[in-house]
């Protein structure tokens, strides 16, 4: 009599192998101890999901961060440059012609 596995193969594509194989483990206990084992495993199977969704999340913030410090940088750039011509046009302009 064989169960069928507890675990999904979508799972299997989202946690490290290591979890995956311990799943493996966990199915062939006797079921007196894999109903322990399993609530454990499913709590780890939930923070490790949450743990990358938070790494995603923040990588994602990360890249927007960089973005916007490359804009910024850019527009810095420009405003010193339109600085720079509007003092180069003052300084040379006499008192007598404002």
């Amino acid at each position: 009599m064989t169960n069928p596995p507890r675990f999904q193969n979508e799972t299997s594509e989202e946690l490290p192998k290591d979890l995956v194989d311990f799943a493996a483990v966990i199915t062939q206990l006797p079921a007196e101890h894999r109903s322990g084992v399993e609530a454990a495993f499913s709590r780890v199977i939930e923070s490790t999901k949450r743990r990358r969704r938070i790494l995603n999340l923040v990588q994602e913030a990360l890249s927007q961060l960089r973005l916007d410090m490359k804009y910024l940088m850019f527009d810095l750039e420009a405003t010193r440059r339109e600085r720079d011509e509007l003092r180069q046009g003052t300084e040379g302009q006499s008192p007598e012609d404002e």
